[in-house]
Protein backbone atom coordinates (compact mmCIF):
# COMPACT_ATOMS: atom_id res chain seq x y z
CA UNK A 1 0.00 0.00 0.00
CA UNK A 2 2.97 2.61 1.03
CA UNK A 3 4.83 1.64 -2.65
CA UNK A 4 1.48 2.38 -4.67
CA UNK A 5 0.86 5.78 -2.81
CA UNK A 6 4.49 6.71 -3.05
CA UNK A 7 4.28 5.99 -7.19
CA UNK A 8 0.65 7.78 -7.09
CA UNK A 9 2.05 10.88 -5.09
CA UNK A 10 5.35 10.87 -7.89
CA UNK A 11 3.04 10.68 -11.09
CA UNK A 12 0.99 13.90 -9.18
CA UNK A 13 4.05 15.93 -8.37
CA UNK A 14 5.55 15.10 -12.04
CA UNK A 15 2.20 16.33 -13.58
CA UNK A 16 2.27 19.40 -11.28
CA UNK A 17 5.67 20.16 -12.36
CA UNK A 18 4.66 19.68 -15.93
CA UNK A 19 1.76 21.92 -15.56
CA UNK A 20 3.99 24.45 -14.33
CA UNK A 21 6.85 24.07 -16.65
CA UNK A 22 4.60 23.78 -19.84
CA UNK A 23 3.51 27.24 -20.70
CA UNK A 24 7.34 28.51 -19.83
CA UNK A 25 8.47 25.46 -22.78
CA UNK A 26 5.38 27.29 -24.90
CA UNK A 27 6.58 30.81 -24.49
CA UNK A 28 10.36 29.87 -24.91
CA UNK A 29 9.37 27.37 -28.73
CA UNK A 30 9.19 29.53 -31.56
CA UNK A 31 5.55 30.14 -32.45
CA UNK A 32 3.71 28.86 -35.91
CA UNK A 33 5.49 25.74 -35.46
CA UNK A 34 3.91 22.27 -35.14
CA UNK A 35 5.20 21.63 -31.78
CA UNK A 36 4.31 24.65 -30.43
CA UNK A 37 1.25 23.95 -31.17
CA UNK A 38 1.21 20.76 -29.39
CA UNK A 39 2.84 21.84 -26.60
CA UNK A 40 0.06 25.04 -25.99
CA UNK A 41 -2.81 21.98 -26.22
CA UNK A 42 -1.15 20.29 -23.78
CA UNK A 43 -0.42 22.97 -21.70
CA UNK A 44 -4.50 24.31 -21.84
CA UNK A 45 -5.39 20.59 -20.91
CA UNK A 46 -3.06 20.28 -18.12
CA UNK A 47 -3.80 23.29 -16.83
CA UNK A 48 -7.87 22.98 -17.29
CA UNK A 49 -7.58 19.17 -15.97
CA UNK A 50 -5.74 19.40 -12.79
CA UNK A 51 -7.45 22.88 -11.40
CA UNK A 52 -10.81 21.04 -12.28
CA UNK A 53 -9.13 17.76 -10.08
CA UNK A 54 -7.83 19.80 -7.53
CA UNK A 55 -11.40 21.87 -6.93
CA UNK A 56 -13.36 18.86 -7.19
CA UNK A 57 -11.63 17.27 -4.06
CA UNK A 58 -11.09 20.98 -2.23
CA UNK A 59 -15.08 21.03 -2.69
CA UNK A 60 -15.51 17.31 -1.56
CA UNK A 61 -13.42 18.32 1.80
CA UNK A 62 -14.89 22.00 2.44
CA UNK A 63 -18.17 20.62 1.95
CA UNK A 64 -18.19 17.92 4.36
CA UNK A 65 -16.82 20.20 6.44
CA UNK A 66 -19.89 22.63 5.94
CA UNK A 67 -22.69 20.32 6.01
CA UNK A 68 -21.22 19.23 9.65
CA UNK A 69 -20.64 22.47 11.25
CA UNK A 70 -24.74 23.82 9.75
CA UNK A 71 -25.63 20.43 11.12
CA UNK A 72 -24.65 21.41 13.98
CA UNK A 73 -24.86 25.18 14.12
CA UNK A 74 -27.16 26.31 11.75
CA UNK A 75 -27.01 30.43 11.88
CA UNK A 76 -23.32 29.05 9.85
CA UNK A 77 -24.46 28.25 6.95
CA UNK A 78 -24.02 31.76 5.06
CA UNK A 79 -20.06 31.76 6.10
CA UNK A 80 -19.47 27.89 5.43
CA UNK A 81 -21.11 28.44 1.66
CA UNK A 82 -18.63 30.95 1.02
CA UNK A 83 -15.71 28.80 1.71
CA UNK A 84 -17.20 25.87 -0.71
CA UNK A 85 -17.32 28.73 -3.22
CA UNK A 86 -13.90 30.26 -2.76
CA UNK A 87 -12.80 26.11 -3.19
CA UNK A 88 -14.80 26.26 -6.72
CA UNK A 89 -12.35 29.18 -7.84
CA UNK A 90 -9.62 27.24 -8.16
CA UNK A 91 -11.32 25.70 -11.42
CA UNK A 92 -11.80 29.22 -13.04
CA UNK A 93 -8.42 29.70 -12.44
CA UNK A 94 -7.40 27.21 -14.72
CA UNK A 95 -9.58 27.56 -17.16
CA UNK A 96 -8.53 31.11 -17.69
CA UNK A 97 -4.81 30.29 -17.35
CA UNK A 98 -6.15 27.82 -20.58
CA UNK A 99 -7.59 30.67 -22.12
CA UNK A 100 -4.62 32.72 -21.70
CA UNK A 101 -2.51 30.64 -23.46
CA UNK A 102 -5.26 29.60 -26.37
CA UNK A 103 -5.44 33.52 -27.15
CA UNK A 104 -1.44 33.77 -27.98
CA UNK A 105 -2.11 30.89 -29.85
CA UNK A 106 -3.25 33.58 -32.36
Amino acid sequence: MVIKRTILLSILLALILYSITAPLVVHAQEPGTETYKGTAYLAMALATSLSSIAAGYAVAKTGTAALASITEKPELFGRTILYVGLAEGIAIYGVLTALLIWITLG
